[in-house]
């Protein structure tokens, strides 16, 4: 009798046990805190779809309070009892990390340590063991992770091509992550047009199934046209549908689509949207792209403040670009108070990011001054590490700063062996090495081979180097004079806006030189100089027209330039302003 009660309340048989679970399934929705109670009781009793069914409870906090440790070790009694979906479930849980003590057996104390508890890092290797047995179950999403688990796990369970079967079982079976896994396998094998087509078909399914990657790559080959004809409209629509599933990546190309208006009609404010979008997800080119926007302005004014903020953030992801730009920012001054403090901090973060350009601008800054000498001291030592990888702009940077002392002792023999090693690339090279021989820095002085260098240096464009060597043939030094090739090598250097070179070329035409002398030419090539900036320019522009030199007197604009002079410390001009008067009226020389 008391059997019979048990069997009626309890229900033993196999078909009591699946009329019970039918039921309690069906009150999930509507009835979760009971229908959790019928499972619990049914998972007690060893049905595995229950068991895993209470787990989810536990995970999804549906009926039941959230408990990852308790859910999890009932996921994993149900796929112990043979449930593959739970195997599968059991699978994803560890490759996102999951607390030890899911794998303990003894129930969590409310006095365990809760830090210890929440702890949870990936477990590649457990998770292989139930995606395994999941796969060969029969459970074609088990068998598209496990495909997964082989090609980026650790090299110690990496099998590329048992890999490849797997996801060719899962997508006969349906499944479209298995051919996803088959196009990106494909993808990253493919080296003939050939292949990317092969690829592109089996990404194709992945994209039409809705998978947000397969979406994003069809986009890229779509918009390149790779595999697939080029078609900008159609990519624009795969980065679009990829967007709307959280792809950061194309969140981002479809906020650039908008805001340029390729292949979609142009819509700023969704474009930026679709950036921001992108950036708060991690996308740090995107959040650079951003910076660049309110930085430079359109059809709004430029947002310092908001560019800067978007630099930092791309910063913060590693953008290296980012990182310089802000050093940059701060050296210049723009839209924030010059700091070359700050400065050399952004560029030393751009640096240790790995961009050289940065590096670059840190050990001018170094050289400068500007970066405390214990910091110099790294620059350099970053510099001679690069200089070691064959960096020949990095081998430059460590001889000047030899040659200066910046970071080390002043030592200008070693920093000659540095420059010269870096002189059959760089230009700044050549024209360093070229004036330390002709100064007998670092080695006796020899003219003539300084001269060369200083000489290809100039071949190559560098103005400095075009001026130093239009010097070279005027006075002769290292070899032969030459004045008109001179004044040819003056020429190219003020084309380029360098003064020096204005106010040399107005001094040669000016005469004594080995050209004809023509003062109305040398007047306006003081001028360009002088409203360059050129000090001696102003002198002479003033002594021209206080005189009517190659032009018109003008004794009022002559007392200008030589106050320009005058503030530019050149003790000249205050004696010929006070030969021609200070003030207007005053007398002049008869």
């Amino acid at each position: 009798m008391v059997w019979k009660l048990f069997q009626k309340t309890f229900g033993k048989s196999g078909k009591d046990v699946q009329t019970r679970l039918e039921q309690a399934k069906a009150q999930l929705k509507d009835e979760p805190a009971d229908a959790f109670s019928k499972l619990a009781v049914l998972a007690r009793e060893g049905s595995p779809e229950a068991q895993f069914l209470v787990g989810q409870c536990y995970l999804t906090a549906q009926g039941a309070p959230p408990d990852l440790v308790e859910g999890a070790r009932w996921v994993r009694r149900a796929g112990q009892n043979g449930w593959a979906q739970a195997s599968f479930v059991l699978a994803t849980l560890y490759l996102h990390g999951l607390p030890q003590e899911v794998d303990a057996d003894a129930p969590k104390s409310i006095f365990d340590d809760s830090a210890e508890q929440t702890k949870r890092e990936p477990d590649f290797i457990k998770a292989a063991h139930w995606a395994q047995r999941a796969a060969e179950a029969g459970y074609a999403d088990a068998q598209a992770l496990y495909g997964y688990i082989l090609t980026a796990g650790p090299e110690s369970i990496r099998n590329p091509e048992q890999a490849l079967e797997w996801y060719r079982a899962a997508a006969s079976n349906g499944c479209v992550q298995g051919h996803l896994g088959i196009g990106l396998a494909a993808l990253a094998q493919a080296k003939t047009q050939e292949d990317y087509t092969a690829a592109a078909v089996e990404l194709k399914k992945a994209a039409d199934g809705g998978m947000g990657t397969g979406l994003y790559l069809m986009g890229v080959m779509t918009e390149r046209g790779i595999g697939v004809p080029q078609n900008i409209p159609e990519s624009t629509q795969y980065f679009a549908k990829a967007a709307e599933k959280k792809v950061r990546g194309a969140q981002a190309k479809y906020g650039l689509a908008l805001l340029s208006g390729k292949g979609v009609a142009r819509d700023a404010v969704r474009g930026e949207t679709w950036l921001r979008r992108a950036a708060l997800a991690g996308d740090a080119e995107a959040a650079a792209i951003l910076g660049d926007m309110h930085g430079r302005g359109g059809e709004m004014p430029p947002n310092y403040a908001e560019a800067i903020s978007w630099y930092r953030f791309a910063s913060d992801q590693g953008h290296a670009a980012s990182s310089r730009t802000l050093g940059n920012i701060y050296l210049s001054g723009v839209g924030v108070p010059k700091d070359p403090q700050a400065a050399a901090q952004w560029f030393k973060i751009a640096a240790e990011q790995g961009d050289k350009e940065a590096t670059a601008e840190l050990g001018n800054l170094a050289l400068a001054g500007i970066v405390p000498t214990a910091e110099a001291a790294e620059v350099l030592e970053c510099y001679r590490n690069a200089a070691a990888q064959d960096d020949f702009l990095a081998a430059f940077n460590v001889g000047v700063a030899l040659a200066q002392g910046v970071g080390s002792q002043k030592n200008e023999e070693e920093a000659l062996k540095w420059i010269r090693k870096a002189a059959d690339k760089v230009v700044n090279a050549q024209y360093w090495y070229g004036r330390m021989l002709l100064e007998g820095r670092g080695a006796e002085r020899n003219p003539q081979e300084g001269r060369e260098w200083v000489e290809k240096a100039a071949e190559t464009g560098m103005t400095e180097a075009q001026l130093a060597y239009g010097h070279l043939l005027i006075t002769g030094t290292g070899g032969p004079k030459d004045h008109p090739q001179a004044l040819e090598w003056y020429k190219k250097a003020a084309d380029a806006g360098n003064v020096d070179a204005m106010f040399s070329i107005g001094a040669m035409h000016g005469g004594g030189h080995e050209i004809p002398e023509d003062l109305v030419l040398a007047r306006s090539w003081f001028q360009q100089a002088a409203e360059g900036g050129h000090g001696l320019a102003q002198l002479m522009m003033g002594r021209y027209l206080a005189n009517g030199i190659g032009g018109d007197k003008d004794l009022e604009a002559a007392r200008s330039w030589y106050r320009k002079a005058e503030k530019q410390n050149i003790l000249q001009a205050s004696i010929e302003l006070s030969k021609i008067g200070v003030n207007e009226g005053a007398p002049t020389p008869s």
